[in-house]
């Protein structure tokens, strides 16, 4: 059972940040399952991962060591992610490769923050694996 039913980021725009989201998302097998004026709902099979205006009517911002991280099926799938996502207006916060300091052997992984600060990492042989 996953401990978490999903995770989210703000965002200023909904339209504007689906032009990265759709992008990004779809380089790891993931579309849009769901969207409204205030959210937009992706996933394979199952929503996992929104994009939300503020609830609170305040600007969107992010948090200081919070980082969402995306399993990829595959190395490739990290290198495909990570280029998609600074083509499409993302800034690399740590290029894909191994990271032999984390935990688990093999893991490759890479980071970038959305158009609005949000920290993604999208990782092969992490955790979920």
């Amino acid at each position: 059972m996953n401990v978490i039913d999903h995770l989210s980021v703000g965002v200023p725009s909904i339209d504007d940040a689906r032009k990265f989201y759709d992008a990004v998302m779809a380089s790891i097998d993931c579309a849009c399952l769901a969207a409204t004026d205030g959210f937009a709902a992706y996933g394979n099979g199952s929503v996992q991962f929104l994009i939300m205006l503020p609830n609170d009517g305040q600007a969107a911002t992010v948090g200081n060591g919070v980082h969402i991280c995306f399993v990829a099926p595959s190395k490739e799938a990290v290198d495909v992610f990570h280029a998609t996502a600074v083509k499409a207006g993302g800034e690399c916060a740590g290029e894909p490769g191994p990271r032999p300091d984390y935990p688990m052997p093999n893991v490759y992984t890479g980071f970038v923050r959305d158009p609005y600060g949000n920290k993604l990492e999208v990782v092969h042989g992490g955790f979920a694996s």
